[in-house]
């Protein structure tokens, strides 16, 4: 330390035997010998220093790199997922190869009205997957096949022929253009439309879209622009609902989107024999298909019904309709063996299933109704 340097210094230049020149040597021998042990000591503390350092610096980026290492495995591990199916229908049932970290959860599929009143437990001879069905002559008012016929259950875009109706009574100009608005949307089911918010169409276009090809934005701009607005308009379909005897039929609106649109088949028989009284509906609900210019854009519209068009049925009215609470649903006048006759089919199960149940019926018929004479018990 210092101190034992300066007692070596105190001891070196009291001594008595030393002369100047010696002492003058022996100084500067030791003060080298002393600045090169000072230097040594300086080399050693700064290599150790450096080693310490670098150490420290290594023990950090160690314990970082094993934190980032964690890290990256904690987000690398995958966390449960959950996939929400809807059960398909039988017919269509597909097996799904998931992977074994995804849970599923089957939601099954909504139920409709029918399927809740145990309607689809109601056998036929027909075996029929409509839980509702009728078919009456329509001149001679002949019941010849009855399921249900007397259950109310939502209706779907039936609805639209009694909005077809109430437009017709009201002899509105079918050239007036109408412009589909944000209140035309759907907010009840959340449908599409390839009408949009600010295309202009005719009247006569919009009826025509909406009997032909079941469009709800159509269907709603016709009831919205009707004298004294929407409110007046399902006034008079539930009016025009009372004149034609249509006891157990309901509106809430012109679409057919509500489930509170409800009727039953006898009701709807009639108002189907009603609506073909209207060249005007009878035409345009039986067109195949219809181009019309949205947006500057020629668009192609096709009828929902496959029906129409089939060289086997002689159509004469027709409309279609779906909702989840409704089923699948369809009323037809159609010319068979030599009769008019009025179809109606509710509550069917399966996308395909009540133009099944037409073809069943017009089999049975074609190979029945010409054994039974005029007022013979009806078929059932």
């Amino acid at each position: 330390g210092k101190s034992f340097k300066f007692l070596i210094l105190q001891d070196f230049f009291s001594s008595p035997t030393l002369t100047k020149v010696q002492r003058k040597v022996d100084m500067r021998e030791l003060m080298r010998s002393t600045a090169a042990a000072l230097l040594l000591l300086l080399v050693v503390g700064i290599a150790s220093n450096t080693a310490w350092a670098a150490g420290k610096k290594a023990s950090r980026e160690g314990k970082t790199s094993v934190a980032n290492k964690s890290a990256s495995t904690k987000k690398a591990a995958p966390s449960p997922r959950v996939r929400v199916t809807v059960a398909p229908a039988k017919s269509r049932a597909k097996k799904s190869v998931l992977s074994p970290k995804v849970k599923r959860v089957v939601v099954p599929p909504r139920l409709s009205h029918g399927q809740v009143f145990g309607l689809h437990q109601t056998a036929d001879e027909l075996d029929l997957k409509s839980s509702v069905a009728l078919v009456v002559d329509q001149d001679t008012n002949e019941v010849l096949f009855s399921k249900n016929s007397q259950a109310v259950l939502p209706i779907a875009s039936l609805t639209k022929l009694m909005t077809a109706v109430v437009v017709a009574d009201a002899n509105l100009p079918m050239d007036e253009l109408i412009t589909v608005t944000m209140d035309d949307v759907d907010t009840e089911k959340g449908s599409r439309s390839r009408l949009k918010v600010g295309a202009e169409l005719t009247r006569g276009e919009m009826l025509h879209l909406a009997l032909m090809s079941s469009e709800n934005r159509a269907a709603h701009a016709l009831g919205r622009t009707y004298p004294g607005g929407l409110s007046a308009f399902v006034v008079a379909m539930n009016r025009k609902a009372r004149e034609l005897g249509l006891l157990d039929t309901r509106y809430v609106e012109p679409t057919g989107l509500s489930s509170r649109n409800q009727s039953s088949a006898e009701d709807l028989a009639k108002l189907v024999a009603a609506a073909h009284h209207y060249p005007m509906i009878r035409e345009l609900s039986i067109s195949p298909e219809y181009w019309v210019e949205v947006d500057h854009q020629v668009q192609h519209f096709k009828n929902t019904n496959g029906l129409v068009g089939n060289a086997v049925w002689d159509i004469g009215l027709q409309k279609t309709g779906y909702i989840a609470e409704a089923g699948r649903c369809l009323v037809m006048q159609a010319k068979l063996a030599g009769r008019k006759l009025i179809m109606v089919f509710l509550d069917s199960a399966g996308r395909y299933s009540r133009m099944g149940d037409a073809e069943r019926v017009r089999k049975w018929l074609e190979d029945s109704i010409s054994h039974a004479s005029a007022g013979s018990v009806p078929l059932r």
